[in-house]
């Protein structure tokens, strides 16, 4: 196992270090919105591995929560997620003036995303830590440092226990500052 993983962490650093000469670049966000901060790392010339930690809200799932109100419902939890990027219109945005600057562009993706144990909820959770997968387009723009994101798509949810459910159209929004030059 460990020569397994000691392969793929090699392949993907040497793709990282022959994808420096494309417009794409290792971007480090910070995160406003669901603080937290977000490694951006270039492994080929149009695609990304974004990875994210911090606080985040999110609403209720079925299958993986107890409703015990009918207003608003929430959780505020650590997460940590992963996605793969891939940036398809670059060159359109460059030949029309737009910013190519820390990454802009629209993407396609494939996310997972997990959560920890609740800080804050107004609803019962089947465990203590869940997670979401699924594909999503989105973009990602910025304006010298702020960069805006937005993606959607359909999510499948479970947690450890074996509860699991689908929801149709989940919403990522953020706001943050590149620290990256």
């Amino acid at each position: 196992m460990r020569k397994i993983v000691v392969v793929i962490v090699a392949c993907l650093f040497f793709v990282t270090i022959k994808a420096q000469s494309v417009d794409l670049k290792n971007n480090v966000v910070l995160n406003v919105i669901n603080p937290g901060i977000s490694l951006e790392w270039v492994i080929s010339k149009k695609g990304l591995i974004s990875t994210d930690a911090g606080i985040g809200y999110s609403g209720a799932f079925d299958e993986i929560t107890i409703i015990e109100n009918n207003g608003f419902n929430y959780v505020i939890a650590p997460f940590l997620g992963v996605q793969y990027k891939l940036i398809y219109n670059r060159e359109n945005r460059k030949n029309k003036g737009k910013s190519i600057n820390f990454n802009s562009g629209d993407f396609i993706s494939f996310r997972v995303r997990g959560r920890g144990p609740s800080i804050a909820e107004n609803l019962t959770r089947t465990d203590n830590i869940d997670f979401v997968i699924g594909p999503t387009w989105g973009f990602q723009h910025s304006n010298k440092k702020i960069r805006l994101q937005l993606d959607f798509g359909p999510q499948y949810y479970f947690d450890t226990l074996g509860n699991a459910g689908f929801f149709p159209l989940g919403i990522h929004f953020n706001l943050g500052f590149n620290l990256s030059k």
